[in-house]
């Protein structure tokens, strides 16, 4: 049998996305982000929005989220992303409008910015990667860090007299009456990579119909960071992130009736 005969459309499992931008990968191998990358430019291509889907995107390990996805593309400085992504969004009303934010980015110096679009319900989509550490400058301890996690900065493990109790933003954002939507998701495993892809299509089709804010938190790893083998960091994840930030939806005002929403 010749190898034409193989390479046939019907044959394919793998394929990138026509948004996907050619171009040598900077993130490390195991990385969450280059996962929630391909899914998200799937999203969008086959939603057909490329043409006014705008991201912003952090500063942080995805800072040069603008090179693997051919939509537009606006950076903001850190912690910033929201109020960018407001100015945005309110001045273009037809664009589909998102964020793209690390845990060090959005739950720390830019922790304000984020409540405050959330609260005001501004309609946009938030992708907020929780890896638990700052990946890109040394592997600090950040805002996520589980308790008795090692970092660069907490060698001897996060103490919570002296740092302080792992943030859980995401809990906090399903309480603003702003917010239509909050989930929380992983992209470690084919099963977790479509329920990721769901909840992006979800959110996406919300600021479609201009419902307000969408937040999908994806618990990642830093296998870099944490000093884990790729395989290593997905096994320490599921057995020590997931107790503490647990995958699920949080909040859908779609399954709500009216006079249930906040």
């Amino acid at each position: 049998m010749d190898i034409k005969d193989i390479i046939k459309p019907e044959n394919l499992v793998y394929d990138k996305s026509k948004l996907q931008i050619d171009t040598i990968m900077h993130y490390c191998p195991g990385c969450t982000h280059g996962v929630v990358h391909k899914i998200l430019a799937e999203v969008i291509d086959e939603m057909g929005i490329q043409e006014r889907t705008i991201g912003v995107s952090p500063v942080g390990c995805a800072v040069f989220a603008y090179n693997y996805i051919d939509i537009d593309w606006q950076q903001a400085a850190h912690g910033r992303a929201p109020a960018v992504a407001t100015g945005i969004a309110r001045t273009n009303p037809d664009k589909i409008v998102f964020t793209y934010q690390g845990d060090g980015d959005l739950a720390s110096i830019g922790a304000a910015e984020i409540l405050h679009a959330c609260n005001r319900g501004e309609n946009m989509v938030v992708i907020f990667i929780n890896n638990a550490i700052y990946g890109m400058t040394g592997g600090q301890m950040a805002p996520t860090t589980l308790l008795g996690q090692r970092t660069s900065t907490s060698p001897g493990g996060r103490n919570v007299e002296l740092n302080g109790h792992p943030l859980k933003i995401t809990e906090m954002i399903a309480m603003l009456p702003g917010v239509h939507y909050v989930t929380r998701q992983s992209a470690h495993t084919a099963s977790t990579v479509r329920k990721c892809k769901k909840a992006i299509r979800k959110a996406f089709e919300n600021v479609m119909a201009k419902k307000g804010t969408s937040f999908i938190e994806v618990v990642s790893t830093c296998n870099s960071g944490w000093k884990m083998t790729p395989v290593g960091a997905n096994t320490w994840m599921e057995e020590n992130m997931f107790p503490v930030y647990v995958p699920g939806e949080l909040k859908d005002n779609d399954k709500q009736v009216p006079s249930e929403k906040n």
